[in-house]
């Protein structure tokens, strides 16, 4: 699944966002902190692992989640290409207004020749 799509849903940001904060985490103690059923926290722990926005490593009976960055970090550098293509159409837009202003400014008579 798309890295964006995951993201889209509230629940499974704020479980990453927690990971972040907090390292790694069990599932159990993941669970609750949210008022829903573990299942649905569950799922939404499958969705970021299958996403490898998330890893996770079995100790004994405890699955243990933690954040994983590569795929935030590509995320990032799209952003910053897609940013950077934008911010240069908007320079030429500002270049484009800045000559076309000045072709509406009155023509001020010279006083001294």
């Amino acid at each position: 699944m798309d890295t964006f799509t995951v993201l889209a849903e509230p629940t499974r940001r704020s479980i990453l966002e927690m990971l972040a904060a907090d390292g790694r985490m069990p599932a159990s103690a993941i669970y609750k902190r949210f008022g829903v059923s573990a299942p649905a926290i569950s799922q939404h722990l499958k969705v970021l692992k299958e996403a490898k926005l998330v890893s996770v490593e079995r100790k004994a009976q405890q699955r243990i989640y933690y954040v994983n960055p590569q795929p935030l970090k590509d995320m990032e550098k799209w952003i910053r290409q897609f940013t950077m293509r934008v911010d240069k159409q908007y320079q030429r837009l500002d270049a484009l207004l800045v000559k076309e202003k000045e072709k509406l400014k009155p023509q001020q008579p010279e006083l001294f020749t």
